[in-house]
Parts: structure tokens; C-alpha cells; sequence
């Protein structure tokens, strides 16, 4: 039996520096927006519905209609993220239930 002399490990590459952010000129053309638009939001409705309590809340079940006090020539709030975005109105598209924008806050 021979003894084989112990190899050398070869030398690794030297590891690339990682940075912090980097302060990026801001382009004339681009908007803050255009570098976020893959973010999610969520966008919501506010309707009212008034005089209705814990009760009326404990009681609903599939099927239930609960009465608004929304008049249909009224805007309804929008939202995204909670924070308000503009007003819409109620308008059926085929057979599905739409909002059109109608003002922006």
C-alpha cells in the first residue's frame, strides 16, 4: 500500500462585496410608480348600511339581504389599502355587477 499525500483544496474565489443601497439618480421620465407596480393592494367598497347591529350581524346566513340605505345616484367610496382613492357608481356589465370610476380623490 502506498501513501498518497494529502491534496490541496483549491482556493476558493474571493467572495463579491455585497453593498448597501446605492442612491440612483431619479429619471425625468419615470415616476416613483413605475418602479412598484407588481405590488399587491386591496381595493374595497364603502357601503353604508345603517341601524344595523351585532344581532342583525349574528343572524345573516346564506341567502340573507341586507337593506342599504345607498341611493342609487349616489358615488360609493373606493379604496385601496384603506386609503381613498376615488368614487364610483353601480353599473351591471353581461351579467356581473361592475363599479365605474367616476372621480378621483
Amino acid at each position: 500500500m502506498t501513501a498518497t499525500a494529502p491534496t490541496e483544496a483549491p482556493n476558493p474565489e474571493p467572495q463579491a462585496r455585497l453593498t448597501g443601497p446605492q442612491l440612483v439618480e431619479k429619471s425625468a421620465e419615470r415616476s416613483s410608480f413605475d418602479l412598484i407596480p407588481w405590488l399587491p393592494c386591496t381595493l374595497a367598497l364603502d357601503i353604508p348600511v345603517v341601524h344595523f347591529t351585532v344581532r342583525n350581524l349574528l343572524e345573516l346566513a346564506k341567502g340573507s339581504i341586507v337593506e342599504t340605505h345607498y341611493h342609487q345616484s349616489s358615488d360609493l367610496p373606493l379604496r385601496a389599502n384603506t386609503q381613498l382613492v376615488g368614487w364610483t357608481e353601480f353599473e351591471v356589465v353581461g351579467d356581473r355587477l361592475a363599479v365605474r370610476l367616476t372621480d378621483l380623490s
